[in-house]
């Protein structure tokens, strides 16, 4: 059980779960309130969850050992976090779920382009295949004839 907690595979696979049913419950959620709204809600709980387990797991530590790059990044991060909820919930309240969340995680085509040309990261054919046969089966999912 130690290793599997260890294993970066089994985190992504929670991860997917877990935004499935974000999407599954914002769907429901936005009905009837201005999507913006919903995403600062949804902050809320996600800040008061994450202040929790860091004060459970003693996991805070002093702003000061944070250096200047990892403030810049985090920052940025922080932005394009918060622009993407907001654009995912204005698309979950304009369309539907199923259509949606695969055409939102074309992420993972541009994260792989993005690794490779901003991160020096390497990928094989066989992996290249593997994006593609996402972008496809997303363009398919996400059409609506």
């Amino acid at each position: 059980m130690k290793n599997l907690l260890l294993a970066w595979q089994f985190w992504a696979i929670l991860s997917a779960i877990f935004a499935a049913l974000t999407a599954v419950f914002a769907k429901v959620g936005i009905e009837n309130i201005n999507s913006d709204f919903a995403t600062f809600i949804r902050t809320i709980v996600i800040m008061v969850v994450l202040a929790a387990i860091l004060s459970m797991i003693g996991g805070w530590q002093p702003v000061s050992t944070i250096s200047p790059r990892t403030w810049t990044f985090l920052i940025l991060s922080g932005l394009a976090t918060g622009a993407s909820w907001l654009c995912y919930f204005r698309a979950l309240k304009l369309g539907d779920a199923a259509r949606v969340a695969p055409l939102d995680k074309m992420s993972v085509l541009l994260v792989a382009l993005f690794a490779v040309t901003f991160l020096g990261e390497k990928l094989t054919v066989p992996n290249w295949l593997g994006i593609a046969l996402i972008a496809g089966g997303t363009v398919l999912v996400a059409y609506k004839g």
